[in-house]
């Protein structure tokens, strides 16, 4: 006896530019979308019969659709609208999930001045959001950021691991520390302020990287989460992966010359990876 199992389908890689046209001045988003459907479309993979299934191109059209009329402030508002339009249209569908990647883009700066309608972006860092919407249920947002390079050259060790016969890892009291963050956070109300909490948790991240005495990349990700949920209540949990993008110190011995700890050769593949999840107790 064969049974179906869980099983979704929708619409990947959708992208989405919008321009909010203020009188003197231009607001611009670029996202990535990821529409997911569940429900009962067990007759589409058993029977061939498709007719309930909402074709994914109308998914995307619909994300095109309703970015025209929306108020949508931040990603996770118009997650919501997305998810909210796409069952109220689609009874067969029990669970809808969305998920966003925005670009970062800012109002470019020229003598010291903002652009009004000139667009810059510096890095790579992306601002993350999954939402997800059960029939006749809330919301359940869960925010986040990834690719967000941070490096420090004071304030890192690594000493008193563990030491065996392949351990050729030298102790290190002062080192540099590079990482990639990648975080998500999920919210305890599905109404909140996103964009103002993004921001404060972002800050966070950056504030206790700078000033925090490492032990380790362990030691500094539970310091930053633990920060977060400290310092922002309506967070309820939070996980944060960190790579440890290594530096090797250069060896200029074989040129006559010192390395007091400021030549390095940046290594990026094999690298550290860790991570956790930090949570509210009781």
């Amino acid at each position: 006896m064969i049974a179906l199992a869980e099983n979704s389908y929708g619409k990947s890689l959708v992208r989405l530019a919008k321009v909010k046209r203020h009188p003197g001045r231009h607001d611009f988003c670029e996202w990535t979308i990821e529409i997911l459907l569940e429900g009962d479309f067990e007759s589409c993979f058993v029977a061939g019969d498709n007719s309930k299934i909402l074709p994914t191109d109308t998914m995307k059209n619909t994300a095109y659709s309703l970015a025209r009329t929306s108020s949508a402030e931040c990603m996770e508002e118009f997650g919501k609208e997305l998810l909210a339009f796409l069952l109220d249209r689609n009874p067969q569908v029990t669970v809808a999930r969305v998920t966003l990647s925005e670009k970062p883009w800012q109002h470019l700066h020229t003598a010291g001045k903002p652009q009004p309608t000139t667009f810059v972006q510096s890095s790579n860092e992306c601002q993350i959001a999954k939402i997800v919407l059960t029939r006749n249920g809330t919301p359940s947002v869960r925010s986040g950021l990834e690719n967000l390079v941070l490096l420090k050259t004071a304030g890192s060790e690594f000493t008193g691991f563990m030491k065996d016969s392949l351990t050729t890892l030298p102790e290190a009291t002062d080192r540099l520390f590079g990482t990639s963050v990648r975080a998500r956070w999920k919210y305890l109300s599905p109404n909140t302020s996103y964009t103002v909490l993004r921001s404060k948790i972002r800050e966070i991240f950056l504030s206790v990287f700078a000033a925090h005495t490492s032990k380790s990349v362990q030691h500094t990700l539970y310091a930053m989460g633990e920060s977060v949920l400290a310092s922002v209540p309506e967070v309820e949990d939070i996980e944060l992966t960190m790579s440890n993008k290594h530096y090797l110190l250069a060896d200029l011995s074989r040129f006559g010359q010192d390395n007091p700890n400021e030549i390095f050769v940046p290594i990026d593949e094999p690298h550290g990876y860790i991570e956790a999840r930090l949570r509210r107790q009781g």
